[in-house]
């Protein structure tokens, strides 16, 4: 067969034949079973009468655009098996994820690559096609021959996705677990690119993915979504999921998913959390969500006014998890309250001896935990802030705002 390949549109329809040459059915399906093999069609199922009957691959002999030839005859009924992956009932016309092109996708065909492994013809599933040219096979299957759409298709340019870079969509639990379906490549994108692809998603399966994912990675997308699907995937997981969750959040992060939720379900995940991050959430519900308050994220690093560039360095060693976002270092004084600010870069630069209070920045600004949204806004555009620090009403350090999170706060305007 040329270049090897068969398409689904193609196999459905297919007749098969026994050891004579005699007529037993047609194929209506196949599936894949990934326990056995990734890729591999494990069985066919053919209908000629009030049943459908299951072959096996290895009774295949040979597969052709004229029909299947059997090596083995010996057929029996179907039965429905929840270990199997089916290209009909469970592929196509089924939204997919597309892990390298970072987006959702439905399959329109299937394509096949045929071989022969110990004596019998083999097939794996290729590549899952979304374009117009499996569209096209679809549309004049059984109106005109399988080659002459082979031949009319080869002006339409494919479109198609590798097997190995789909991830099958599945909301029961146990039938993922089954059909040995892996969110590796969900991990592995990056968390704004799968908050873009959890909002295309229903309900179901986004709960189906985030009950299944990493609680970490879980964290970083859910803080990338819009806040409403914040809600919705929360109120729909169970509270200790959502509470593991939860805690891999910085504490405004969570707050603010929090403060979107009915009360009752808010509190449900609260006593599911772990002491320490529950105390910081709680404290910044008690904010107005428009104060700096409300904005204010309580990780940073804060050392006395009377430490050195070697202090700094000392703890940010201990603070690892906060250097992608860190940009400023905060000294307090005896009584915790806030005396100064010096960048970052400042301490790369600098001897170890030099104290942190010779490289603060010209003027501190900062702002109180009732100061309101648009005065914040605006100190950042005039001074052309990073980080703006947040005091309590009695000067000490409550928190910081990052320019990312004005950002954010103003593309939600």
């Amino acid at each position: 067969m040329a270049d090897q390949l068969l398409y689904l549109t193609e196999l459905l329809g297919l007749s098969v034949f026994d050891l004579k040459g005699r007529k037993l059915g047609t194929v209506k399906d196949a599936a894949v079973v990934p326990l056995l093999h990734p890729s591999r069609v494990d069985r066919f199922f053919i209908g000629g009468g009030l049943a459908w009957l299951t072959i096996r691959h290895e009774q295949v002999k040979s597969i052709s655009l004229e029909g299947i030839y059997l090596q083995d005859e010996q057929l029996t009924p179907y039965h429905s098996d929840e270990y199997m992956l089916r290209m009909v009932r469970d592929l196509l016309d089924q939204q997919i994820i597309d892990a390298h092109g970072r987006k959702v996708v439905r399959v329109t065909d299937v394509t096949f690559s045929l071989s022969r492994q110990d004596g019998s013809q083999q097939l794996d599933v290729l590549e899952v096609d979304i374009g117009m040219r499996s569209i096209f096979r679809r549309l004049f299957r059984g109106v005109i021959k399988r080659e002459w759409i082979r031949r009319l298709q080869e002006p339409i340019a494919p479109n198609s996705i590798a097997w190995e870079t789909c991830s099958i969509l599945e909301a029961d639990p146990q039938r993922r677990l089954r059909l040995n379906i892996s969110n590796r490549l969900l991990e592995e994108m990056h968390p704004a690119d799968l908050a873009d692809i959890v909002e295309e998603l229903s309900p179901e399966d986004r709960e189906a993915i985030f009950e299944t994912i990493d609680s970490e990675v879980a964290a970083d997308t859910l803080s990338e979504v819009e806040p409403e699907i914040q809600a919705s995937i929360l109120e729909s997981l169970e509270a200790e999921k959502a509470a593991e969750i939860m805690e891999e959040m910085s504490p405004s992060e969570a707050a603010d998913a929090l403060a979107e939720l009915k009360e009752e379900t808010s509190e449900d995940i609260l006593e599911e959390m772990d002491a320490q991050p529950v105390s910081e959430v709680r404290e910044l519900l008690e904010f107005e969500e428009d104060s700096a308050g409300g904005l204010m994220n309580t990780e940073y690093v804060a050392l006395p006014d009377t430490a050195t560039v070697a202090d700094a360095m000392s703890a940010l060693r201990k603070n690892e998890e906060l250097l992608e976002t860190l940009n400023t270092i905060f000294l307090v004084d005896a009584d915790e309250r806030l005396t100064g600010a010096v960048p970052l870069a400042k301490l790369f630069v600098a001897a170890g001896a030099t104290p942190l209070k010779d490289l603060e920045g010209e003027r501190l600004i900062h702002v109180n935990v009732d100061e309101k949204q648009d005065r914040i806004t605006e100190a950042f555009d005039k001074y052309n802030l990073l980080t703006l620090p947040v005091t309590a009403l009695d000067g000490k350090l409550a928190g910081t705002i990052t320019a990312d999170e004005i950002i954010s706060l103003l593309r939600q305007r």
